[in-house]
């Protein structure tokens, strides 16, 4: 077993070796364990009063960790050996930034609105604010007022919470999280395809697949330890070719020219052409399985027919990429024996994200890639507990992937929670985000309670959503364990207890489940997510129809075992999990029952998917319009257990470059920062790693435009500006880059040196139709340099 230690523990600092010492092994044997460990300075394994379990909680890989507690204070952390996930392994934002914050500019107490400032108060108060505009709105406009805007980051205890207090206690419709910015495409291209979410692969794919397909996917800068997986199958003797979708020229970019794959560098906006055209050349080429796509799938005919006319020649055209390039990759897909696929954010913000998505699923179907070691999907996610969001329904989705349109499932919810089944909001879809801050902006919504999430830097079109938290007649709950620019608009701030200080489970994008256990005590009268949203319930005294509490819970265990009940029978049944049981060396894939007792690592291995009408999440939608699919249609399809091939032609973004603004827009995340920075921003290591924003042009238009390496530029959109150093070398021509994590300290928009720096100043209020996900990696923009300040700090390598 190797072991690397960290600064602290006196060995290689990973903010340079961001991967780590590589540990390379042949196809289909174990990853090699290796423990990576950081300490605070000073303080040796020896001093560590005792190790707590818990799991990573800055990307959606979910590694399993143990926090070092010395005189009741994180002091460090350490990979586990023996999980599923990790085997050991943790990257820089695990090592530097899941705990570093510890103790440092914390929320402490309640804070309410007076006299237009925030002041400290106590917790009756601030509750009894919340308590009296809840009730009064309800009595005076009803549930529809009320709206919740929720994370990826809370436990699965606090988001089954959420929705019960929400859909059976209030019955509101609106409540969704930031989930949508960045997983929601993943939940609907899964129910599209295969009738409900749920990834079919598992991180093990990548041991023992032959080619790797990563759609819009920067894993190496996203998921650092997932990478490190892959490299070290790259640098082992029988390494997989690596195929990257991606406009950057990235570290998974330069794989693929080592390995003898393809980089395919499409415009943003285009991503449906390139798609249609691969899924055109399996089929055209002979290399589709037709004994499983006659027994397993429908809807291939209309596939065909709708892809047909997307030639390598055709899709160059509208992509800009060589078509030479589209045949080789399709070639590598439609000959290996095992390819792995996953997608991000690259496919998932962009306006046909679903449609897109799905033709990753049909490539797989296609050739009866799924569901065995090395054949798999990932549509991967964005935050560390998005699967959690989406399986609790505090995504807006109903619990247990059960389907709003289907009676018998809001009928099992009503004798599962014993309410009303009219209580249970079901008329209409679920509101999404992005309409939850419409009706807060028109006013229909005037309770709004945002949670462990900073949608004044995240959100598309900053200048809006700043006028939206503005509105006198909306009610801001903020509950955060930092203040952040949310925060400022807030009229009740709520000091909430963060990783390490609280107990829960969550779940990661391959279905792993990890039990955090609490290591310390939060800073305060800070109190966790589940006690505050409880908390909440009782004072509103929310009941059942016997009158009893409709939340009688105390504990995180005890929602466990109510939510246990809720997945019994779905996709995501987790009867046969326990706290006990996840206390072991290792996480556990859902799902967990007496059928899988130690859970299931893929799913679909028998090409039974979960289709049937009275058992699918739901019946799906038509891909260019998002208009929904009737359950008469859908039944008339006759799925029962086959997988949907879903098509649809591309059609051009809503925003497109022009005179005034030539170039395109695409925003995304770097190594060393987790969405807002909230926390990493406040670890030293990683805020000097990368401390500021910056744009990023590619060469030839950097030359055209007089621009050096370190120039200060002005990025402008028909909606707001950046002004940021420039990094010339990494993009295509006509593509900008900026990071989304900057935001700002005061309510202007601007930095402390007063240059606007958010990203989202310049992005618009689009969203895929189906997934409802906002189009961040496509807005038109103009480039002008300023002047040259000085060099910034170069990109991780």
């Amino acid at each position: 077993m190797a072991q690397q230690l960290v600064p602290g523990g006196g060995m290689p600092d990973r903010i340079a070796d961001v991967w780590g010492t590589r540990t390379p092994h042949d196809r289909d044997t174990p990853w090699p364990v290796r423990v990576d460990t950081h300490l605070e300075e000073g303080v040796a394994e020896g001093d560590v009063d005792r190790w707590v379990r818990s799991a990573c909680v800055l990307c959606s890989n979910g590694c399993a960790c143990d926090i070092a507690v010395r005189d009741g204070r994180m002091v460090g952390i350490r990979g586990r050996a023996g999980d599923v996930v990790n085997h050991g392994r943790l990257g820089p934002k695990g090592l530097y930034g899941s705990w570093q914050w510890n103790g440092a500019d914390r929320l402490t107490r309640p804070l309410v609105r007076e006299g237009g400032r925030l002041v400290e108060t106590g917790w009756d108060t601030a509750m009894d604010r919340i308590v009296e505009r809840s009730r009064r709105l309800m009595e005076e406009i009803g549930p529809l007022s009320h709206g919740f805007y929720t994370s990826g980051q809370l436990f699965l205890e606090e988001y089954y919470a959420l929705a019960v207090i929400g859909k059976a206690g209030l019955g509101t419709p609106h409540m969704d999280g930031n989930t949508r910015l960045c997983t929601a495409t993943a939940a609907a291209a899964l129910k599209e395809t295969f009738g409900s979410d749920g990834q079919p692969g598992t991180y093990t794919d990548i041991d023992s697949c032959d080619a790797i397909f990563l759609y819009g996917h920067n894993m190496a800068e996203t998921q650092t330890v997932l990478w490190a997986r892959v490299l070290d199958r790259l640098y082992g003797p029988r390494p997989p070719v690596v195929v990257a979708v991606d406009p950057r020229r990235t570290r998974v970019t330069e794989a693929a020219g080592r390995t003898g794959g393809v980089h395919l560098a499409p415009l943003p906006g285009t991503n449906q052409a390139l798609m249609n055209c691969l899924v055109r050349e399996v089929i055209e080429n002979g290399w589709v399985d037709r004994e499983y796509v006659a027994a397993h799938t429908v809807g291939f005919e209309e596939l065909a027919a709708t892809v047909a006319p997307y030639t390598p020649e055709r899709a160059a055209e509208i992509c800009r990429v060589p078509a030479g390039d589209l045949r080789r990759a399709a070639e590598i897909f439609g000959t290996s024996d095992r390819v792995l696929s996953t997608v991000l954010q690259g496919f998932y913000q962009s306006h046909q994200a679903t449609a897109a998505s799905c033709q990753v699923n049909n490539l797989h179907l296609l050739r009866g890639q799924i569901g065995r070691p090395g054949g798999g999907v990932m549509q991967m996610n964005g935050q560390p507990t998005a699967q959690n969001t989406r399986e609790c329904g505090a995504d807006g989705d109903l619990p247990g992937f059960r389907n709003w349109n289907n009676p018998r499932h809001i009928d099992e919810l009503a004798r599962l929670w014993n309410v009303d089944p009219l209580t249970i909001p079901h008329w209409a879809p679920p509101t999404h985000a992005m309409q939850i801050w419409r009706y807060a902006e028109q006013g229909s919504i005037r309770f709004l309670w945002i949670s462990a999430t900073n949608p004044a830097v995240s959100l598309p079109e900053l200048p809006r959503v700043r006028d939206i938290l503005r509105r006198e007649d909306l009610f801001v709950v903020v509950q955060d364990g930092f203040r952040t620019e949310t925060s400022e608009y807030a009229d009740v701030v709520l000091p909430a207890a963060l990783w390490g200080e609280k107990q829960g489970t969550f779940t990661n994008a391959d279905r792993t489940v990890h039990l955090s256990e609490k290591a310390v005590e939060p800073p305060g009268e800070a109190r966790s997510d589940l006690d505050i949203f409880l908390d909440y319930a009782r004072r509103m005294d929310l009941r059942d129809r016997d009158g009893g509490p409709l939340v009688p819970w105390s504990s995180p265990e005890e929602v466990f075992r109510a939510w246990q009940e809720c997945s019994r029978g779905r996709p995501c049944d987790y009867t046969g999990l326990s706290y006990e049981k996840l206390r072991g060396d290792s996480g556990i894939h859902w799902p967990c029952n007496d059928q899988y007792p130690d859970g299931r690592d893929r799913l679909y291995a028998d090409g039974i998917f979960p289709t049937d009408p009275d058992f699918c999440e739901a019946y799906g939608h038509d891909l260019l319009t998002g208009g929904d699919v009737t359950p008469e249609r859908y039944r008339a399809a006759r799925p029962d257990g086959r997988a949907h091939l879903k098509a649809a032609e591309y059609t051009p973004p809503p925003e497109t470059t022009g005179e005034d603004h030539p170039y395109v827009l695409t925003t995304g995340r770097t190594v060393y920062h987790f969405h807002t920075r909230t926390k990493t921003g406040r670890s030293r290591r990683l805020r000097d790693a990368a401390p500021g924003p910056w744009a990023e042009l590619s060469p030839g238009d950097a030359a055209a435009l007089g621009v050096a390496e370190g120039d200060l530029v002005r990025i402008e959109s028909p909606r707001g500006a950046v002004e940021v150093p420039a990094r010339i070398g990494r993009g295509r021509d006509g593509v900008v880059f900026v990071p989304f994590h900057y935001g700002y300290w005061d309510t202007s928009g601007a930095a402390p040196d007063g240059r606007p720096r958010a990203a989202n100043e310049m992005t618009l209020t689009e969203w895929d139709p189906v997934s409802k996900q906002p189009v961040f990696k496509v807005a038109a923009v103009r480039v002008t340099r300023l002047h040259t300040p000085g060099a910034p700090r170069p990109a991780a390598k």
